[in-house]
């Protein structure tokens, strides 16, 4: 099956004055075009390491990363990046905010202008072009983080646990928008989260990583009747809690049978 991310075998060392320390080994993972993937596992067993390699961030010790068949060689305007903080100039207003990337990438026009205000209209931020970022809440913050990174088209969009600082309201109405943006968008998605009700709902497919050093141990295709909803409903769906269940039974295991230490 072609697939928009690839990663083969690979293995990512940590080096230090002091010591170095195995943060993935021999990951090899497939995503097919427009699929939601969600990275679960303990703490430091390399999920952030993996945005930051498929990223063009970090090169990896060994192995492949392929972006639509092409090794990557560095950050790409293909592949957007949503962090936790949505790092926002609180200098700059909502609009000026949301047309960063645009800026330096040399895209920033009249036409693109008007993409970026559709695109906050659609994020429900209307009316908030002229505001600065302290004016807003923090969903709203997010949302525009969002539209900052989806304004350059990106086509692959890697989101590191951009829910977690948000109350549990929020944070249910951000997860059923960004789903259902990415859907009519048709993007591919990859989400670091500790929220396994989270990575159930909005995913296609879970992957649980083992500790120490990072490596897939199992993963999980959502059923059809959880992902056809929206996130918020997906956890009222039969066999949810079943899911769930093996999930966290999964990544228990994992926590367990970990090895020596790792960066995350």
């Amino acid at each position: 099956m072609y697939s928009t991310v690839e990663l083969r075998d690979v293995t990512h060392v940590y080096v230090t004055p002091r010591e170095a320390k195995l943060a993935i080994e021999e990951l090899s993972v497939s995503i097919a075009p427009g699929e939601f993937v969600s990275l679960v596992g303990p703490s430091g067993c390399g999920k952030t390491t993996i945005l930051s390699i498929i990223a063009g961030l970090v090169k990896p010790t060994r192995g492949n990363v392929l972006i639509n068949g092409e090794p990557v060689r560095g950050t790409s305007s293909s592949v957007g990046y949503m962090l936790q903080q949505d790092y926002l100039f609180p200098w700059r207003t909502i609009m000026d905010n949301a047309c960063m990337g645009l800026e330096l990438t040399g895209q920033l026009n009249d036409q693109t202008k008007q993409k970026v205000i559709q695109l906050l209209e659609g994020m429900g931020l209307q009316g908030t072009e002229n505001l600065y970022p302290y004016q807003l809440s923090g969903g709203m913050r997010q949302r525009v983080a969002l539209v900052r990174t989806l304004a350059t088209e990106p086509e692959i969009l890697l989101l590191d646990e951009p829910f977690s600082a948000l109350d549990y309201q929020t944070k249910l109405q951000l997860e059923d928008l960004i789903v259902e943006t990415l859907k009519l968008r048709e993007k591919t998605a990859i989400l670091v989260t500790h929220d396994l009700s989270e990575a159930i709902a909005v995913s296609d497919r879970v992957i649980v990583l083992n500790r120490h050093p990072g490596s897939i141990r199992r993963s999980f295709v959502i059923p059809e009747q959880i992902r056809s909803v929206q996130p918020f409903y997906a956890r009222e769906q039969e066999g949810f809690n079943d899911l769930f269940h093996e999930v966290w039974m999964e990544l228990e295991a994992s926590d367990r049978t970990g090895g020596g230490g790792a960066y995350v």
